[in-house]
């Protein structure tokens, strides 16, 4: 891929569910290695942006790109149509979603959880997928819980866990949704501090929402906030943290921070 390709890029998206119209006309690109943060009020648009990239929600308009690949629909012979779910699908495995609320499957143990993807999706031998489960779960911290059950575990475990889980797949890219706003205030630093040293010894691109400024502040390349399903204002952190230019975004860090 050539290097001024973006990593992600949103074409004129629209989504809509029903009259309601949460993204309108969005148009933004993230490079290949940058963690962009998606700021901004509940409602305005945040986490639908990932869901489409997951393709969990169906877009309305418009295109999204995933490097150079279409992910839900593509421009053929000047007609919009929809890309086949082969592709689809392939260009979703470079795509890896950490969830609010864990997701972890509660039948199976902290190792299962973590090898069932790459074992059935990507046909990795299931010794290796073991052996690469073990190091992930010791980069986060969980090497001595990994036959737990879920259920066995904090909030803060789980979601370690879950992170774990979405790198077994190996993603380009990594979308993190709130990834602390169900924990308990006690054990947030511990999930916020395995995604600081992810974002320092990996080039994974990231794409993140949270209500964690400190934490946006950190780790992002560049900020973005929304409102009503478009971008009022975006650029380096410290520039929107320090001199929001925008009056919506001076309102919204105002009542945040």
């Amino acid at each position: 891929m050539p290097e001024n390709t973006p990593h992600i890029e949103f074409r004129d998206v629209i989504k809509r569910f029903g009259n309601n119209t949460v993204l309108d006309n969005l148009n933004f690109t993230v490079s290949r290695g940058e963690r962009v943060t998606l700021i901004g009020p509940s409602g305005s648009g945040k986490t639908t942006i990932l869901r489409l990239l997951m393709t969990l929600e169906e877009l309305t308009d418009g295109y999204i790109y995933v490097g150079e690949q279409a992910l839900q629909y593509e421009q053929k012979d000047g007609k919009r149509v929809r890309v086949v779910d082969k592709q689809r699908r392939r260009t979703t495995t470079q795509v890896g979603m950490v969830f609010q609320h864990f997701n972890l499957f509660p039948n199976m143990s902290v190792l299962e959880n973590i090898i069932e993807a790459p074992i059935h999706v990507m046909g990795l031998p299931k010794a290796e997928a073991v052996t690469k489960a073990e190091g992930l779960l010791e980069k986060v911290g969980m090497g001595e819980k990994r036959d737990f059950n879920p259920s066995q575990l904090s909030g803060g475990q789980q979601q370690r866990v879950a992170i774990a889980r979405a790198l077994a797949m190996d993603p380009e890219v990594l979308l993190l949704d709130e990834v602390t706003s169900a924990l308990d205030p006690e054990l947030v630093g511990e999930v916020l501090g395995v995604l600081k040293d992810i974002a320092a010894e990996t080039d994974i691109s990231m794409l993140i929402v949270t209500h964690e400024m400190q934490f946006a502040r950190d780790v992002s390349d560049r900020v973005m906030m929304f409102d009503q399903g478009s971008i009022v204002e975006e650029g380096k952190p410290e520039k929107i943290f320090s001199e929001p230019e925008n009056q919506r975004t001076r309102d919204f860090l105002r009542a945040v921070l």
